[in-house]
């Protein structure tokens, strides 16, 4: 009987980034020696802050490129891209919640969404409007971000993180700024709608509460060498 070997979706291979500080000395943030992930996983990675997390998953999304090393996404290495290929593959592939949110300021939160669509698959209304809406946002889809509560504004980044249905989800810290009973709702959500599409989930956190309900926990200091 022959075997069939699944692809992993995301393979992390010997990944290095430095950056040198104003006194010219080089300090390395990351240094993965490895990591996978398959289609549909849901994996947390736990570190603490200042341990590279945010540019682990800078490097795994191709918003910066490493020094030395790989990442693979559906078997292309995005280290060898060119720029506005990594753009392109990450806006088909990839939805990416930031911790800082990241909304554009002159646009509503319904065009945020569906901005984030278009450099996708495509703007789709009734979708950006029906995730806004299991989100809480259905009476605030024209409201601009300077007019949303914090918590507003992390789910409308939730939405449109999701809108474009994304291969690999990733999260960083995305309940950092919730109370317990949003928290609870919004990491329900984005499982929810990454096991609807088949989606792979990375959530990086430092919260035990979130930590404990996924059954992979990755602890960064485990696979990250720069942050023991």
């Amino acid at each position: 009987m022959r075997m069939r070997f699944q692809m992993a979706l995301l393979r992390v291979s010997k990944l290095v980034k430095g950056y040198i500080d104003p006194e010219g000395i080089r300090s390395v943030v990351v240094d993965v020696g490895g990591f996978e992930m398959n289609a549909g996983e849901h994996v947390a990675l736990s570190g603490e802050s200042g341990s590279g997390k945010t540019t682990f998953l800078h490097l795994i999304a191709g918003i910066v490129r490493p020094d030395s090393g790989s990442v693979e996404f559906e078997g292309r290495d995005l280290s060898l891209l060119g720029e506005s290929e990594r753009d392109r593959t990450r806006a088909m592939g990839m939805g990416y919640i930031f911790q800082t949110f990241n909304l554009l300021q002159g646009f509503t939160c319904l065009e945020n969404v569906l901005l984030g669509m278009h450099f996708g698959h495509g703007a789709n209304r009734e979708r950006a409007r029906a995730l806004l809406n299991r989100v809480g946002l259905e009476s605030r889809l024209h409201h601009y971000p300077r007019q949303l509560s914090t918590g507003q504004q992390q789910r409308a980044a939730v939405a449109r993180a999701l809108a474009g249905k994304p291969k690999l989800v990733l999260a960083d810290e995305p309940t950092g700024n919730l109370d317990h009973a949003n928290s609870v709702e919004a990491l329900r959500l984005i499982r929810e709608v990454c096991g609807e599409n088949n989606a792979a989930l990375l959530l990086v956190s430092h919260d035990r509460d979130v930590l404990s309900r996924f059954d992979r926990v990755q602890k960064l200091g485990e696979i990250n060498r720069a942050a023991r």
